[in-house]
């Protein structure tokens, strides 16, 4: 599966547009990780546990809008994007969307 930032693919004609595609993942922090973090706010520097944490949550949404994609058939996800909401305290929502379109081969 090809995915891309672009609404095109250089070199590739897109035989059949599928549709929206999504994949989301819904993330919540952890209080050990709240302590370090709240430490490493006080010395500076990165909060590696987060920075994992976030990784994981956007692999896995691709993952999802991925399987959705090849659900309609798709060899490809075009404009792909990312978003992220709170969706409660300590609590958030990585969403992964494009269009699935199928490029001709």
């Amino acid at each position: 599966m090809l995915l891309v930032t672009t609404e095109c693919v250089e070199g590739q004609k897109i035989d059949k547009v599928l549709g929206l595609v999504r994949g989301n993942t819904i993330r919540a922090r952890h209080l050990g990780r709240d302590v370090m973090a709240g430490l490493r706010n006080i010395v500076g520097g990165e909060i590696k546990d987060y920075t994992r944490m976030l990784t994981q949550a956007r692999d896995q949404a691709i993952e999802r809008m991925v399987k959705e994609a090849e659900g309609l058939g798709a060899n490809a996800v075009v404009g792909v994007r990312f978003t992220t909401s709170q969706t409660m305290s300590g609590a958030a929502e990585i969403l992964a969307y494009g269009t699935a379109v199928r490029l001709k081969e």
